[in-house]
C-alpha cells in the first residue's frame, strides 16, 4: 500500500486544529472595560456553524435587554461570578460561578451582568452560528440598569 494518498494534504491542513491560548485573535472590535478574542470562527479555521472565543468583562459591566434570534449560546465561566436575568421583564435571575455552564436558548430576552464589583469575569463563549445576531429590546426596562461599560463580544454591540 502506498504511503501517499490523494486526500492526505486535505486532512493535514483541514483536519483537527488546535488554537493555542496565546494565539487567540484580538483583531476584533474592542470595547472599554472588556477584552475579547476569537478562537474559532470562519476566518481562522473555516468554521461554518459555530463561533467560539473568550471575553473578559470588567466589574459591574451589564448589557441591556436583548436576544440572539435563532442562535443558541453557551457561556462557560472560567473566573468570577456571572448573573443572568431573563424573561419578558427580566424577572428571572440565576448566578454562575467558575466551572459553571450557562445555556441561553433562542429568542429568550436576557441580560448579562458581572456580579462582582471588584473582580473581572472571564468566560468562554460558544455560539451555534458564526452570524452576528443580536436583537436589542429597548422596550424592556432592565431591573439592573446597564452601566457605561458593556459586556460586548462579536454579537453584543456597545452603545
Amino acid at each position: 500500500m502506498s504511503g501517499h494518498h490523494a486526500d492526505e494534504p486535505r486532512w493535514k491542513h483541514d483536519g483537527v486544529r488546535v488554537i493555542k491560548g496565546e494565539q487567540l485573535d484580538p483583531n476584533t472590535a474592542q470595547t472599554p472595560g472588556m477584552y475579547r478574542q476569537a478562537a474559532i470562527n470562519h476566518a481562522r479555521v473555516g468554521a461554518q456553524k459555530i463561533w467560539a472565543g473568550t471575553v473578559s468583562i470588567q466589574p459591574n459591566a451589564k448589557t441591556g435587554a436583548h436576544h440572539h434570534g435563532e442562535l443558541e449560546s453557551v457561556i462557560y465561566v472560567v473566573k468570577g461570578k456571572a448573573r443572568m436575568r431573563w424573561g419578558e421583564r427580566l424577572e428571572f435571575v440565576a448566578e454562575a460561578n467558575a466551572g459553571d455552564f450557562i445555556f441561553v436558548p433562542p429568542y429568550v430576552p436576557h441580560q448579562e451582568i458581572n456580579a462582582s464589583s471588584d473582580e473581572p469575569l472571564e468566560c468562554v463563549l460558544v455560539r451555534s452560528d458564526n452570524e452576528a445576531v443580536v436583537v436589542n429590546l429597548p422596550e424592556i426596562d432592565p431591573i439592573e440598569a446597564p452601566e457605561s461599560v458593556y459586556w460586548v463580544d462579536p454579537i453584543h454591540r456597545g452603545p
